[in-house]
């Protein structure tokens, strides 16, 4: 096991992280990955394949890494959350940013996994290749888990087109959701649509010169407002993570959200609002929750009977 000065331990190669986690699961102890063991040692960028916008990466690769080689080729990986996150930490915690209103989340952009199990087992799950296929889809199982469920070690990737152009409109608004129902119901394709309540919206538009300037003035005609730089998003994202509590709510509700939090940032199309309010985290409340999480447990007995991935 490799350790970096006073780093945590941390593996880098598939039969350190399997030996390790066979020997423990032998033993009976437990281990909680990003606590006692990290994947700071799996930081390379195995594949880029340009022609299929797709790459394979190791786990401990930073987010800031694999997009400064990327870029090298006009490509990006088109999620941006707060910090710099590991690959990983990205799936583990289903890390996104404002451009989740276009692109998704990292399950949506996740092609395929290389796990290691709580007993030592290496399993591969999905690919390199964008295509639908039956089956049980461990890629997107372990985004959210947590380090719950398994070792992520490498993950396989979607990319798109770095944009030639980008353009921010931040508009005033006393009422948000009605300028916001009017971007969604028009013909607008904005790469990030957020709410900085109170009080703002801000839209980017990303593509060609021609286009993004196409949609700036069409989006500016319909609900006002006025350009700005980028640095709203990186408002959006600070705010983000400093929120202490996160409500989860349908499409149509959010005025009645806005009407409930004094300060949030708001993503419409993703149904939640991360807001400075204490509260209980909705997205863990309720029947359906209730449901998940036995779900989950079911699927944690399965995959590591023994508790060697400490919860």
């Amino acid at each position: 096991m490799r350790s970096r000065g006073s780093a945590l331990p941390s593996v880098s190669s598939l039969e350190e992280a399997s030996g390790l986690l066979a020997s423990a699961h032998a033993e009976g102890k437990s281990f909680r990955i990003g606590n006692d063991l990290t994947t700071a040692g799996l930081d390379r960028i195995l594949e880029h394949e340009t022609g299929d916008l797709t790459c394979t990466v190791e786990a401990g690769v930073r987010l800031s890494a694999l997009n400064a080689v990327l870029g090298a080729s006009s490509q990006r990986l088109s999620l941006d959350p707060p910090g710099d996150p590991t690959i990983g930490a990205l799936l583990a915690e289903n890390l996104s940013g404002p451009l989740r209103h276009r692109f998704g989340a990292p399950r949506d952009l996740v092609l395929g996994v290389t796990l290691v199990l709580a007993d030592g087992t290496v399993a591969s799950a999905g690919g390199k290749v964008v295509k639908n296929v039956a089956g049980y889809d461990l890629a997107r199982l372990v985004c959210g888990s947590r380090g719950r469920l398994a070792l992520i070690a490498r993950a396989s990737f979607r990319l798109h087109p770095l944009p030639k152009a980008a353009r921010t409109l931040v508009v005033e608004a006393d009422d948000a959701g009605t300028v916001v129902a009017k971007l969604l119901r028009s013909q607008l394709q904005p790469s990030a649509l957020d709410v900085l309540h109170p009080g703002r919206v801000a839209v980017l538009f990303e593509g060609s010169h021609r286009a993004v300037d196409a949609q700036l003035a069409a989006a500016s005609a319909l609900v006002g407002g006025a350009e700005t730089g980028s640095e709203v998003w990186e408002e959006s994202r600070t705010r983000q993570v400093a929120a202490l509590g996160r409500v989860c709510f349908a499409p149509g509700d959010l005025s009645h959200v806005l009407a409930d939090v004094t300060e949030a940032v708001v993503r419409p199309a993703s149904g939640v609002a991360y807001t400075r309010d204490p509260r209980p985290d909705t997205l863990s409340q309720g029947d359906s929750a209730d449901a998940v999480q036995r779900l989950v447990e079911a699927i944690r007995r399965q995959l590591d009977p023994h508790g060697v991935l400490a919860a």
